[in-house]
């Protein structure tokens, strides 16, 4: 986004690559990463995968201590199933909400977007700007999902109940992770 845009990733190997959402990243002239422990880096894409709306970022500089998220199967879901998200929702830094998994094989089109996303988990945890490209975590705390956005069919950026993530499974693919 514009200078100043704010959004979350996920730590998915060693390498220290981080999948995030494209549009969190994609007009940025320069990208930079916090790692929990407090760490800065600059960071490049490396991998896009913008029909799925996902980024892949590789850091040119890593924390001491870099632990990886664990990945879940988003196919072993069901509607009810407890839903976490992790990100920093309006500037507000490592925040989690709650819900549920409310459907799947969802659509949406972002706010700003011509393309509508395909084949997303709809949940009912809270998402609002800042927690794009973060994790959508089961009760197990692994990851099933990249948080994609929220509806708004009123235009408003704020969160009204519904919002979609990318399954961890197809958003892995732009990192080169083996499918499930």
């Amino acid at each position: 986004p514009a200078r100043g845009g704010l959004g979350s990733g996920v730590l998915i190997n060693d390498n220290g690559d981080i999948l995030t959402s494209l549009h969190v990243v994609e007009n940025a002239t320069e990208i930079e990463v916090i790692f929990a422990d407090g760490t800065e880096s600059p960071a490049q894409i490396v991998s896009t995968l913008p029909e799925k709306d996902i980024a892949v970022l590789t850091p040119s500089k890593l924390p001491e201590l870099l632990v990886p998220a664990t990945l879940g199967n988003p196919n072993a879901l069901n509607i009810g199933d407890e839903a976490y998200v992790v990100g920093h929702p309006l500037g507000l830094y490592g925040s989690m909400s709650a819900g549920v998994i409310s459907g799947f094989n969802r659509s949406f089109r972002p706010q700003n977007s011509e393309e509508r996303l395909e084949g997303l988990i709809q949940i009912d945890a809270a998402v609002n700007p800042g927690n794009s490209g973060g994790p959508l975590l089961n009760r197990y705390g692994q990851v099933v999902g990249i948080v994609a956005g929220l509806a708004n069919p009123t235009e408003d950026s704020f969160f009204i109940g519904i919002g979609f993530a990318v399954p961890i499974d197809v958003a892995g693919g732009a990192a080169g992770l083996p499918p499930y």
